[in-house]
């Protein structure tokens, strides 16, 4: 009998100022707010196997979604996508939340990349760094192309109980199956936290 390998999935939108002329993330979201463009990231993240993603160093899981920003289109839908959840970064003080999404837009490909610092430094700023995703947008097939734009997009006390509304256990078998598999993402993604944050306790 082959037993199912039960996930988590849940969806979230970010969403900052957002320039096409700039490279910096800061100067870029400065120059979206100062001009009234935001971008929006609307993701959806599918961990299908919950213990291999906590096994797994780079915390990998599935990421799919689409794209708002007027001065290029709305509900651009990515056909690719990549997620790492508290991926080690070469700062060992840093670890890395990664949130890519590649696109099609008027028969140019794009590539969306943005990534939060869980890291460990002067105060504490829990919130801030789990919430904060500084974005570049490429101009090509992956990050390695051409950057095109930048800005800073965040997720709001509103959008983090949206995001909390929509988690879903997947390929649970029982009640105290889907209980089991929230709990361990749970303790998993407070451990991590714990391990940067507690000393500032």
């Amino acid at each position: 009998m082959t037993t199912c390998k039960s996930g988590i999935q849940f969806r979230e939108t970010m969403t900052g100022g957002f320039s096409l002329s700039a490279t910096d993330y800061k100067v870029g979201c400065d120059q979206g707010q100062w001009a009234g463009t935001e971008l929006s990231m609307h993701a959806q993240v599918d961990i299908d196997d919950i213990d291999q993603f906590i096994a797994d160093r780079g915390h990998a899981g599935r990421l799919s979604g689409s794209i708002d920003f007027p001065p290029m289109g709305k509900a651009m839908q990515a056909h690719s996508g990549v997620f790492n959840l508290f991926y080690p970064s070469e700062d060992p003080t840093t670890k890395l939340m990664v949130y890519e999404l590649g696109f099609n837009h008027a028969d140019q490909d794009y590539y969306l990349a943005g990534k939060k610092e869980v890291r460990d430094d002067t105060g504490f700023d829990l919130w801030s760094d789990t919430t904060t995703l500084y974005t570049n947008l490429h101009q090509g097939t992956d990050k390695t192309a051409p950057v095109v734009g930048a800005g800073i997009l965040s997720l709001g006390v509103t959008d983090l109980i949206k995001l909390v509304s929509t988690i879903k256990v997947l390929n649970a078998e029982s009640g105290a199956d889907k209980l089991k598999t929230v709990g361990k993402f749970g303790h998993f993604f407070m451990g991590e936290l714990w391990d940067t944050y507690a000393k500032h306790f």
